[in-house]
């Protein structure tokens, strides 16, 4: 009587290795991408507290904004400083009735600087916009 042997075959095996390098390979960009995106909520939700500040701001400097472009002016620490940080914080146009805040990438983990999120207030109300990772923020 003959013992029949059952299992893979090398060839198999690679066949297999093969096929799950190639899935992974137009899976894994995707997902870098999708989590990249997501990072975005980080910079959204300072973003709005740093708005809720400059309000606060504004309100106590005679209804102007130029006073509040610097962290050492608002009632809020920066957001850059906190640990595991994904962004940089930046004020930009600060008039009387005008200001952006950008929040760029910052290089760890895979990040570009080129990767940003720009929100502005102006006497038309506030827009939304990004860059790279972020472009499809509005």
């Amino acid at each position: 009587m003959k013992s029949r042997k059952s299992g893979f075959t090398l060839l198999e095996i690679i066949i297999v290795i093969i096929i799950v390098g190639v899935l992974a390979s137009l899976a894994l960009p995707r997902f870098f991408s999708t989590v990249e995106f997501s990072r975005s909520t980080e910079a959204l939700t300072a973003m709005t507290a740093i708005r809720q500040s400059l309000e606060r701001c504004y309100n106590t400097n005679n209804a102007s904004y130029e006073r509040c472009g610097l962290f050492n002016n608002l009632d809020l620490e920066n957001p850059t400083t906190s640990p595991n940080s994904h962004f940089n914080y930046i004020f930009n146009g600060m008039t009387n009735n005008t200001y952006t805040i950008e929040a760029q990438r910052n290089a760890r983990e895979g990040g570009t600087i080129t990767d940003w999120i720009r929100l502005s207030q102006d006497v038309n109300g506030v827009t939304r916009s990004g860059t790279g990772a972020f472009k499809g923020i509005k």
